[in-house]
C-alpha cells in the first residue's frame, strides 16, 4: 500500500503543480490581451477625436487700414449730412473734416 499511496501523492503533486502553472499562464496571457485591447481602444479613440481647430491667422496690418478708412468715410458722410441739414456751418464742417483726415 505504501507504493500505491506514494503514486497517488505524486500524481496529486504533479496535477496541483500543473494546475498552478496553467492558471498562472492563463492570468498572464489574459493580462497581455487586456493591455493590447486597452492600447487599441486608446489608438482608436485618438483617431476618432476631431483635430483641434487651427488657430486663426493674426490679422494683417493692412486689413485694419481699410476698416479705419471705412469708418472715416462714414463719419465724413454724417458730417456732410449735418452740413446739408444746416446743423453745421461750412467752417465747422471744414474743421471736423481736417480733424478726421489728420491734417
Amino acid at each position: 500500500m505504501p507504493g500505491l499511496l506514494r503514486g497517488v501523492a505524486r500524481t496529486a503533486v504533479v496535477a496541483g503543480t500543473a494546475t498552478a502553472v496553467s492558471n498562472r499562464v492563463s492570468r498572464r496571457q489574459a493580462g497581455r490581451w487586456a493591455q493590447q485591447d486597452y492600447e487599441q481602444q486608446q489608438a482608436y479613440a485618438q483617431q476618432q477625436e476631431p483635430a483641434p481647430p487651427a488657430p486663426p491667422a493674426p490679422p494683417a496690418a493692412q486689413s485694419a487700414a481699410p476698416d479705419e478708412m471705412t469708418q472715416r468715410i462714414d463719419q465724413l458722410k454724417q458730417l456732410a449730412d449735418l452740413k446739408a441739414q444746416g446743423v453745421l456751418t461750412e467752417e465747422e464742417f471744414e474743421n471736423q473734416k481736417r480733424r478726421l483726415l489728420g491734417g
